[in-house]
């Protein structure tokens, strides 16, 4: 298989990343498209035998990254339009829903990090070339995302405080 051919099989995970980093379905599609499009005129850079599994969602964080830059250029982003929203217990529909959502009040730079990991399966180290970050930090901002998303998911507010544990 040619290592083009092989950028073909990771369309569905990328799209399924996009889709769940941005929550619509036509955004993730254009990332997607903006994704492909910047990795086959840059397809020379990646190191064969290396990850291209990983060099592609790296290239996905740095083509949404320049895309949110572009955006706050444009459109000043307002912080406090987002409202909590209450949990679904009787409905599985609705609990996934809800998941959803919820995933996108996490701070952009938790749920990469919880997308990628649990979502992609990615390794920490994996994660942590893929977004250009230390190792220590895909930890600590999973671990946060984790909380968070929990508390949310429970309808408790999500505290910004980090627990001393004995």
């Amino acid at each position: 298989m040619s290592d083009v051919a092989q950028v073909v099989t990771y369309i569905p995970r990328l799209r399924r990343y996009a889709r769940a980093l941005l929550g619509e379905r036509a955004a993730a599609d254009d990332l997607v498209q903006d994704t492909l499009e910047r990795a086959l005129n840059k397809f020379h850079l990646w190191k064969r035998g290396t990850d291209l599994r990983a060099w592609l969602f790296t290239v996905m964080h740095n083509v949404h990254v320049n895309q949110v830059r572009s955006r706050r250029e444009h459109v000043g982003l307002d912080g406090d339009a987002l409202e909590l929203q209450t949990r679904a217990t009787h409905d599985a529909g609705l609990e996934t829903r809800d998941l959803e959502r919820m995933l996108q009040r996490l701070p952009v730079e938790q749920r990469e990090v919880l997308l990628l990991v649990v979502l992609e399966d990615l390794s920490y180290e994996e994660a942590a070339t893929a977004l250009g970050i230390p190792i220590g930090t895909v930890m600590s901002r999973l671990s946060r995302a984790r909380v968070r998303l929990r508390a949310l998911m429970e309808g408790l507010p999500a505290t910004g405080r980090l627990q001393v544990i004995k």
